[in-house]
């Protein structure tokens, strides 16, 4: 089984790679982050982000996620890696789920050894769920790109251009 991660700055255009890539031979996750926040919205809380368990309940769904994903190839839009950089990004303790999770990923070596690092588009488009500028993405997105350094993974980059450009760069590292 080939587990890819796709990460990078928010608004760098991941989930919709992703989404090009469902289908192809590839099955996929979806980001957890965003799907928390837009629940958490739901049911009235304005910035999820700045609540007490906010990291806990993003790992929660990401190790369901990962373990309900099915296929030979899967596309991963994030990881718990990604979730290591947020905490560290909001300046909040590591839950023991995380911690217990990204445990699971080393030991278990769950993904590929390279991630793909989507770069930025150079513009940001806000929405209820992402709200920072464009520098504030960018810093972001370099906070994943050392967590992901850190436990050794080899980045590889997905330059901005057209999307089915970026689909071929990633589909490339695919093993049938």
């Amino acid at each position: 089984m080939q587990r890819f991660i796709l990460t990078g700055a928010p608004g760098a255009g991941k989930t919709t790679i992703v989404r090009q890539l469902a289908g192809q031979d590839c099955k996929t996750v979806a980001e957890a982050a965003t799907d928390i926040i837009a629940r958490e919205q739901a049911a009235g809380v304005a910035e999820p982000w700045t609540a007490a368990g906010f990291v806990a309940k993003i790992a929660q769904l990401q190790k369901q996620r990962i373990a309900a994903a099915t296929g030979w190839i899967q596309c991963h839009d994030r990881s718990p890696i990604c979730t290591l950089a947020l905490a560290r990004h909001l300046g909040v303790p590591v839950p023991p789920i995380l911690e217990r999770l990204l445990d699971r990923i080393a030991t278990q070596r769950l993904f590929e050894p390279s991630v793909f690092i989507v770069d930025s588009l150079d513009f940001i488009e806000k929405t209820a769920a992402r709200r920072i500028d464009l520098e504030e993405a960018r810093a972001f997105g370099r906070l994943h790109a050392q967590a992901y350094a850190e436990l050794g993974y080899r980045l590889v980059s997905v330059p901005a251009g057209p999307v089915a450009t970026r689909v071929e760069q990633v589909r490339a590292h695919f093993v049938a």
